[in-house]
C-alpha cells in the first residue's frame, strides 16, 4: 500500500519543476494507483492543499499569447515552433489532470472519476515525452522557444468550481485539440517527419478519451443536481472561457467524445468571458 494518498501524489507532481522529472513522477504514481486498484487495495483519495500554480522549469520564457512569435508552419523553424507549442500544451495538461484530483478531493465522486484522470495524466505525460523526443531529434528541446502564459488561466478561474473545470478544460480546451491536430499531422506528413507524425497520431487518438471523460463526469454532476447539461455548459463557458469558440469543428471526433453540436455551435464566435 502506498504511504501517500492520491491527492498527496497529485500535489507532488504539481510541485515538481522539471518537465521530464514531473512526467516520470506522474507515470510512477499512475502505475502505483492502478496496481493497487488491480490488487483490490484502493489508495485513499484524501484531501490536499494544491498550489494555485504548478511548479515550472525556468524555461521556456512565458509570454502573453499576443507576444509569442508566429512562424510559418511550412518552414523547419515553424515546425519546431509547433512541436514546442504542443510540448507546452501537454505539460500543462499533465498538471491540469493532477490538479483536478488534488483540488476537488472534497467532492464525493465515484472511484472511476479518479481512474479516468489518473489515466489521462499518465497519457499526457507520455505525450509530453514523445514530443520532447521529437524536439531533441531536431537538436532542440522544450524551453528553447518562448511559450504563452495563458494556459493555466482556466485552472485558476475554475479553482473552486468542478463543473466549470470540466466544462472549460476537457470540453473546450482539449476539444480544440481534436479540431487542430489533423492539420498538424498533415504538416509533418508533408515534411516527411515520421517521428512527429507518429507522436501526433498517438496524441490525437488518446485526446478523444480525455474529452469524453470530461463530458461523462460533467453529465454525471448535472444528473446529480437535476440540471440541464446543455444550458449549464453554455452558462459556464460564457462565464469562464476567455475568447471565442472558433470553427471549423471536428464534429465526428467531438461526437465520439460525447460532445453534440448543440453544445458548441451556439457558442461559436460569440464573445464569452470578459477580462
Amino acid at each position: 500500500m502506498s504511504a501517500q494518498t492520491l491527492t498527496e501524489m497529485a500535489v507532488e507532481v504539481l510541485s515538481t519543476k522539471d518537465g521530464r522529472e514531473k512526467t516520470a513522477l506522474s507515470r510512477r504514481h499512475a502505475e502505483t494507483w492502478f496496481a493497487a486498484r488491480a490488487a483490490g487495495r484502493d489508495i485513499p483519495v484524501g484531501l490536499a492543499d494544491p498550489p494555485l500554480r504548478p511548479a515550472r522549469p525556468d524555461r521556456p520564457e512565458l509570454l502573453d499569447p499576443r507576444d509569442v512569435p508566429r512562424r510559418r508552419p511550412g518552414s523547419p523553424q515553424g515546425r519546431l515552433a509547433i512541436l514546442h507549442a504542443v510540448a507546452h500544451i501537454e505539460l500543462n495538461a499533465v498538471d491540469l489532470h493532477w490538479d483536478i484530483i488534488a483540488r476537488f478531493g472534497h467532492v464525493p465522486m465515484p472511484v472511476g472519476f479518479y481512474d479516468d484522470w489518473v489515466k489521462s495524466a499518465d497519457e499526457e505525460s507520455k505525450h509530453f515525452n514523445l514530443i520532447c523526443d521529437c524536439l531533441e531529434a531536431h537538436d532542440s528541446h522544450y524551453g528553447a522557444l518562448p511559450a504563452h502564459a495563458g494556459m493555466w488561466r482556466a485552472a485558476e478561474d475554475t479553482a473552486s468550481d468542478l463543473m466549470g473545470r470540466l466544462a472549460v478544460v476537457p470540453m473546450v480546451l482539449e476539444a480544440r485539440g481534436l479540431d487542430v491536430t489533423p492539420g498538424m499531422i498533415d504538416i509533418f506528413t508533408k515534411a516527411g517527419d515520421t517521428r512527429a507524425v507518429e507522436a501526433m497520431q498517438v496524441i490525437y487518438a488518446e485526446e478523444v478519451h480525455h474529452v469524453a471523460y470530461g463530458s461523462k463526469w460533467f453529465h454525471f454532476l448535472c444528473g446529480r443536481h437535476d440540471l440541464d447539461p446543455k444550458e449549464v455548459f453554455h452558462d459556464l463557458v460564457r462565464r469562464y472561457f476567455h475568447g471565442a469558440l472558433k470553427p471549423p469543428f471536428n464534429e465526428e471526433k467531438r461526437a465520439e467524445a460525447g460532445l453534440p453540436p448543440d453544445f458548441y455551435w451556439p457558442l461559436a464566435d460569440e464573445p464569452t468571458a470578459k477580462g
